[in-house]
């Protein structure tokens, strides 16, 4: 396989778990449903490799559970659950932000940091974020959340920053597709690329409160986010059940 084909892989992975998460979040799929290979292939359109892939990875993350029979089964959550993790998942990523501020990163280390987020940059700077854009942000991100872990050079907080993401929706690469629909997408993605910014100048600089508390209003913005593809009924047509989701946002919560 050459790089572009492994490439469009990774593309079409991404774009089955975009899919399949939503699904998911919006009821489509309900806590208990079994669903094979063969359906996630029709119901995504993405071929059977991939979606083998996707599955894996949603079992990774919390959501799906592996029968022994063969197949997945939706696990239940609610929407307090998936806010807390996500909450977690921000903490322990600040402590980390700190971590590597405080102690100290080489500029060779930051390096790959840096150029992630030069990646980033490009694709957020565009007029309008496409599908195919959506995706290879979705793995962009994923990766400058890694590499930021790893700069904290402390074990016991990468292993619960795996542990963490393995919680419904509160992985960095937890988005559902819905969320690149919505009016307010554009201006989520550019407040999330000065987040980005932002801590690897704090760590640069090696501000560790600073670098700490950007980590973790981050991972508020980004259940700000999860909420705004929940609430907003525009976009039906990439939450087909929303008004039924397992998952619902008390009244009066913003």
């Amino acid at each position: 396989m050459n790089d572009r084909d492994a490439e469009r892989s990774v593309s079409q992975t991404v774009r089955a778990q975009l899919a399949l998460r939503d699904q998911i979040l919006s009821g489509s799929l309900r806590p208990g449903e079994r669903i094979s290979e063969l359906q996630a292939v029709e119901t995504t359109g993405v071929s059977r490799t991939p979606v083998r892939m996707a599955l894996v990875r949603l079992e990774e993350e919390g959501l799906l559970e592996a029968i022994p029979s063969g197949g997945f089964m939706v696990k239940g959550f609610s929407e307090r659950d998936i806010l807390d993790s996500i909450e977690l998942r921000g903490t322990l990523e600040g402590l980390a932000a700190r971590f590597a501020a405080e102690r100290g990163v080489s500029a060779r280390d930051l390096a790959p940091l840096k150029e992630n987020l030069a990646e980033l940059d490009a694709l957020v700077n565009q007029e309008r974020v496409s599908v195919e854009a959506f995706s290879v942000y979705v793995t962009l991100n994923a990766r400058f959340h890694a590499l930021l872990t790893e700069l904290s050079r402390s074990a016991p907080v990468i292993r619960q920053i795996d542990r963490a993401s393995a919680l419904p929706f509160a992985s960095p690469s937890g988005f559902v597709m819905a969320q690149s629909a919505l009016p307010e997408a554009h201006q989520i993605l550019m407040i999330a690329q000065e987040h980005h910014r932002v801590v690897v100048d704090a760590i640069e600089n090696r501000e560790g409160a600073r670098a700490e508390a950007i980590m973790r209003e981050h991972a508020r913005l980004a259940a700000r986010n999860l909420r705004l593809a929940l609430r907003n009924r525009t976009h039906l047509d990439l939450l087909p059940a929303l008004a039924q989701a397992a998952v619902r946002v008390p009244q009066g919560e913003s």
